[in-house]
């Protein structure tokens, strides 16, 4: 899974979507991540067959949202998605939240079929706590290769984190500027400065220190171009600790029905 890709939440102009999907392919990202809820992946699909790259060179994600997580839902709206996208598979299922009508042997069994058949590379969970990562890791036949959860250096999840990794699960960060609030903190703002970068570039370099993947969402070409830059940003021990410090938490994705 490339260590960093190209988030689409609330990317819901087809046309700006699928433009930017293009636009992250064929500037180097591999990693594209959307999910039904999102209502783009047609727009995704879209952005993937218009781009200079084989469809086997992209890392594709998307989630089931929580309306279909029926064990016959899970089934057929996957294959609404795969459709939409105009794929045969995506490399990564997520559970988007372990709500409404999930239910870990129903969901997971589902999702194990869809892995026999080819239509699903590996099994995903989303906005999962440690004890929902447990219960799924015991529930589902395929290995969990992911949590996707809110992190970034106003929420740094370290408990969930280790506990994730305990389990041998990957990590992978939404909203990792903190929805915009990154360019508002001064400990980030001082290291961008020392790098001569931005204090998004800064984010997502600390999220690669931590062994992290991260999907920030761009729609603007000048965007997604300076979060790609990130991978060239080299942080320090001194700034790691700097930005651990930080003593400000700030959740920006905080439904209703969220497991916490």
């Amino acid at each position: 899974m490339p260590v960093l890709g190209l988030g689409t939440w609330q990317n819901d102009d087809p046309d700006a979507c699928a433009n930017a999907v293009e636009t992250a392919l064929n500037a180097g990202y591999r990693h594209i991540d959307t999910a039904q809820a999102y209502g783009n992946e047609d727009a995704v699909g879209r952005g993937i067959e218009n781009a200079d790259v084989d469809r086997e060179d992209v890392f594709l994600a998307t989630k089931v949202w929580i309306d279909n997580l029926a064990h016959d839902d899970v089934l057929s709206s996957t294959e609404e998605s795969l459709d939409k996208l105009g794929v045969d598979y995506v490399d990564l299922l997520y559970v988007h939240w372990p709500s409404r009508e999930y239910d870990p042997e129903e969901t997971f069994r589902a999702f194990d079929e869809l892995v026999d058949d080819g239509k699903v590379e590996r099994v995903g969970i989303s906005n999962f706590e440690p004890e929902q990562v447990d219960e799924a890791v015991e529930t589902a036949d395929s290995p969990i290769f992911a949590n996707q959860i809110e992190l970034h250096p106003l929420l740094p999840q370290e408990e969930l984190r280790d506990h994730c990794a305990d389990a041998d699960i990957e990590i992978v960060a939404y909203s990792p500027l903190a929805r915009g609030e990154v360019f508002d903190v001064p400990e980030l703002s001082d290291v961008a400065e020392k790098h001569d970068a931005s204090e998004a570039q800064v984010s997502l370099a600390w999220l690669r220190e931590k062994g992290v993947t991260a999907i920030p969402k761009a729609t603007s070409e000048d965007h997604i171009l300076d979060n790609w830059e990130s991978l060239g940003v080299e942080l320090d021990d001194e700034d790691v600790e700097k930005i651990d410090a930080i003593d400000r938490t700030d959740r920006r994705v905080d439904p209703d029905f969220a497991p916490w």
